[in-house]
């Protein structure tokens, strides 16, 4: 069930992003083929999935919100640019493929991220069928969550924390910032896109914060035992970067439960709703056997 509806949202994502993105022959055809160079190089599309299934999970049916979801993937797919480039992580390659710099050079990959994001919220004000009060308040979340006081933020403390030994309020803080805040803002979107009441938006909001924890630490586990070969890139790379993780601060075994015990939070946020957010229930489970 889960990998049947991840597939159909992912082609339906991918042909939604085309349509966002096409191929450009124009004077801007470098910008475009870097932007969609990154943006179509294999993502999972799980935030724009997440959204979905949060409205799926309200009682609407998710598939609506097209615009919205490729929005969040474009937004998600900057970053990546971003935190690959030299002054950053300096990452030769994602998804098993060389980063976007090491293709196009260090200033249209930069540009290319911009376009990205600047885009991004193009595509999520065209969507259609949605209140425009409520359209307003998921542009505000989405903006949110990835400038300054979200994904920007957790982004310069994983920057300032290089070299150094950082505690664990502080790895937290920087995870639910970098990761965990674009997971909220798409539970959240979703929520708001199909009319959720206070107590599911409270739980759902819940779920997001677990699971955007979750999958930091197992994200965390996989640079230490995973596949290369799965992962799309080299791992060990925190530990050559020298960055704090929940492995090194918790050991592996540490880790291991403290997902689990994330898994098991979010999973209990959802106990209000029923067989509609099934689809929510398995994603999280399926970060602790995820292998990339």
């Amino acid at each position: 069930m889960l990998k049947q509806y991840i597939a159909e949202k992912a082609d339906l994502i991918d042909q939604a992003l085309e349509e966002a993105l096409p191929a450009n022959t124009g004077c801007d055809a470098v910008l475009i083929e870097a932007m969609r160079y990154s943006l179509f190089a294999g993502g999972k599309r799980l935030r724009p999935i997440l959204l979905m299934a949060a409205a799926d999970a309200v009682g609407s049916k998710g598939e609506r919100f097209t615009s919205v979801a490729c929005a969040l993937e474009m937004i998600h797919t900057y970053s990546l640019i971003h935190d690959d480039l030299p002054a950053m992580d300096n990452d030769d390659y994602r998804r098993g493929k060389p980063t976007n710099h090491k293709v196009y050079g260090d200033a249209l990959a930069l540009l290319a991220g911009d376009g990205l994001l600047t885009q991004a919220f193009v595509t999520l004000l065209s969507q259609r069928g949605v209140d425009k009060g409520i359209l307003c308040i998921v542009v505000k979340e989405i903006a949110e969550a990835a400038g300054p006081y979200g994904m920007v933020s957790g982004q310069v403390v994983d920057l300032l924390s290089e070299n150094k030994q950082i505690d664990s309020d502080t790895l937290k803080y920087m995870h639910q910032q970098k990761t965990g805040a674009m997971f909220r803002a798409a539970v959240r979107s979703g929520a708001w896109l199909a009319g959720a009441s206070e107590r599911q938006l409270t739980a759902l909001t819940e779920y997001a914060k677990q699971f955007g924890l979750a999958f930091q630490i197992t994200d965390d586990v996989l640079d230490v035992i995973g596949s290369s070969d799965k992962i799309g890139k080299p791992i060990g790379s925190d530990e050559r970067n020298h960055k704090s993780t929940y492995v090194s601060l918790y050991t592996l075994e540490g880790a291991q439960k403290l997902a689990r015990h994330s898994v098991e939070q979010a999973t209990c946020a959802l106990e209000i709703f029923g067989e509609e957010a099934q689809i929510l229930r398995q994603l999280v489970q399926y970060l602790l056997a995820r292998e990339s």
